[in-house]
């Protein structure tokens, strides 16, 4: 019974980057579908379970993809309510990389520094990969700062991350100039997670932070977010403080993504979020 990965992507064109790593992941046929929306989705999950008897199940898995992580979520809520009795396949949400690029970064700052009762800031915490950051901070025990430019859209994040993560430890915090320093102060693990080209520290900025002990910068097109930062930097110490670069934390994040690709296939009631793929992060770590 050969293995079928079902590539369902939110974007008109489904994700060259997402088709790659399946094939490198050992996925035997690859079909892939553009434009998906929680409207037009359930024919294809009909196809997907219906082919193949529930003991083969396991045989077909599903991967949702495409830029935009909430359409994705949507996506995955819709494609999960179609599944009824032995009728499932495993499914997998890695919209925009977001889930593993968050679990690739906070699991490799576990490396150096208990996150149990730890400071942490995540810049542009309200973005795709800033928010399943910092979901996965508070989860572990942190508390976090999840800043913005914009505060009232902190605030709804952390809003929605209490929702998500009981007991959740989260502030909104500001990322503009007026409210940087009491956003960093007390920091020790530091998460740059903002859009490309946005730079959020100068270097003397965040090393004049005597707290801070691990820092990630996730952004990979100059400028860094984080100045002094390289690509590269894969627990490189600088000026005392561990850093991670985009590049640094990219191998261990394609390795997450293979692995959960891989995982897929061991049964077919398996579903892939934020959290399970962390979790595979920390077996993998």
């Amino acid at each position: 019974m050969k293995r079928i990965l079902i590539q369902l992507d939110t974007d008109a064109r489904p994700s060259v980057f997402d088709r790659v790593v399946a094939v490198d992941a050992g996925c035997e046929q690859l079909f892939s579908y553009g434009g998906i929306t929680p409207e037009n989705v359930v024919p294809l999950i009909h196809g997907a379970i219906f082919t193949r008897g529930p003991q083969d199940l396991k045989s077909t898995a599903i991967f949702v993809g495409g830029s935009q992580s909430d359409a994705g979520e949507a996506v995955l809520k819709k494609i999960t309510e179609s599944f009824f009795g032995p009728f499932r396949v495993s499914v997998m949400l890695d919209a925009n990389g977001s889930n593993t690029t968050a679990a690739a970064a906070v699991q490799s700052v576990t490396h150096h520094l208990e996150l149990n009762g730890a400071e942490a800031v995540v810049l542009g915490g309200t973005g795709p990969v800033g928010f399943r950051a910092a979901q996965l901070l508070a989860l572990s025990g942190a508390t976090v700062r999840v800043a913005s430019r914009v505060l009232e859209r902190a605030e709804t994040a952390c809003s929605k991350l209490r929702g998500l993560v009981e007991g959740a430890k989260v502030i909104p915090a500001e990322a503009s100039d007026d409210g940087l320093a009491a956003t960093l102060d007390g920091a020790q693990v530091l998460i740059s997670a903002g859009a490309a080209g946005v730079r959020f520290l100068t270097a003397d900025e965040w090393r004049s932070l005597d707290t801070l002990k691990v820092l990630v910068d996730l952004n990979a097109v100059p400028p860094a977010g984080l100045e002094g930062v390289e690509p590269t930097d894969k627990g490189i110490e600088r000026d005392g403080v561990i850093c991670y670069g985009a590049i640094g934390v990219g191998g261990f994040k394609m390795k997450i993504h293979k692995a959960a690709i891989e995982r897929l296939f061991a049964a077919n009631d398996q579903i892939f979020n934020t959290v399970t793929i962390h979790e595979i992060a920390s077996e993998l770590s």
